[in-house]
């Protein structure tokens, strides 16, 4: 006859434990006045590191976690066979060269027969006034002086052309240059290597990747609203992130994005509502003071909630005080 009360109180006790676990799931799931939450991951813009041009390989000095700073050298093509192309324009630049000096010597030539040419004409034409000459000899001395000045002008068309094959040679000198600039692989922004697709020793084709870089410096949270709270929800609102990875710290943001049109809810995004299908894209996006000194923490992909103003006076309760990380 004891047994039932025994029972009874160990029903009771249950129940009460119960309902005391879904008190504290209410309260961790409540979203104070004049905020919204969402949950989100971070996301970190990503930067392909890919070749111009074709080539096989000659280094890849970096790998994946690595940290780089902008203009590091994060690897090389092969540019044996494009330094020889390169050393045979530089003989066309000095062979397009001569050619200009052959072409203006070619105009001292030419200016010199003219000038002998006018001569022997004022010549003729004085003997031919004193009846010394023929006018057949005057006519013919006038044709050479129309040649000797054909010929100069033509030598000085072809000085021209020398000079615009100089420029066409160094051109490609300097086009060649480029190429192998190109062929050393510098990283455009300081950041973290995510993956290396290739190998030394590959051969890639252009416009094919050799790394992934993540830009640390730009990274945000994307998260989705429902109707109801994105039209209270203005450009540069304060927001916060907690991230399930380490719940103890708070990061500060800003809405640095709210997208124009709606969108079917993703299948990642929990919402209260299940009627609510339609959201809006939001980015929070955090200070790049902050991502700078807490780098080694940035990893992208890393899941959690975040909490948006929706009230411009609303007030953030003490546990979404921003925490970060001490940093040594």
């Amino acid at each position: 006859m004891r047994l039932a009360p025994i029972v009874a109180v160990t029903v009771l006790i249950a129940a009460a434990g119960s309902g005391y676990a879904y008190w504290l799931r209410e309260e961790a799931t409540r979203v104070p006045i004049g905020l919204a939450r969402a949950n989100g991951r971070i996301e970190v813009e990503r930067v392909d590191i890919a070749t111009k041009y074709a080539g096989r390989l000659s280094e890849v000095g970096v790998n994946e976690g690595s940290d780089v700073e902008k203009d590091a050298v994060l690897a090389r093509i092969d540019t044996t066979e494009i330094l020889a192309q390169l050393a045979a324009a530089k003989a066309g630049v000095h062979r397009s060269h001569q050619g200009v000096a052959n072409a203006e010597a070619n105009v001292a030539v030419r200016e010199a027969e003219l000038k002998l040419a006018d001569v022997e004409l004022k010549r003729a034409a004085e003997l031919t006034r004193t009846n010394t000459a023929t006018q057949a000899e005057l006519d013919r001395r006038t044709a050479q002086r129309d040649i000797s000045k054909a010929a100069l002008d033509s030598a000085k068309v072809a000085v021209e052309d020398a000079k615009t094959a100089v420029e066409a040679a160094e051109a490609q000198v300097t086009q060649i240059q480029a190429m192998i600039a190109d062929m050393t692989l510098k990283a455009p922004v300081s950041g973290r290597v995510e993956y290396r697709l290739a190998q030394t020793g590959e051969v890639v084709a252009a416009g094919g990747r050799v790394l992934t870089l993540l830009d640390l410096s730009d990274a945000h949270m994307t998260i989705f609203l429902p109707t109801s709270q994105v039209g209270r929800v203005e450009l540069g609102s304060e927001a916060r992130i907690v991230l399930d990875g380490a719940p103890g710290y708070v990061v500060p943001a800003t809405v640095s994005f709210v997208a124009a049109d709606a969108q079917f809810t993703p299948k990642y995004v929990e919402t209260v509502d299940e009627r609510e299908k339609l959201m809006y894209r939001i980015k929070l996006h955090i200070d790049p003071q902050i991502l700078q000194k807490h780098s080694g923490y940035v990893k992208a992909g890393m899941t959690g909630y975040a909490y948006v103003k929706v009230q411009a006076g609303a007030a953030w309760p003490a546990d979404l005080t921003p925490r970060l990380p001490d940093v040594r």
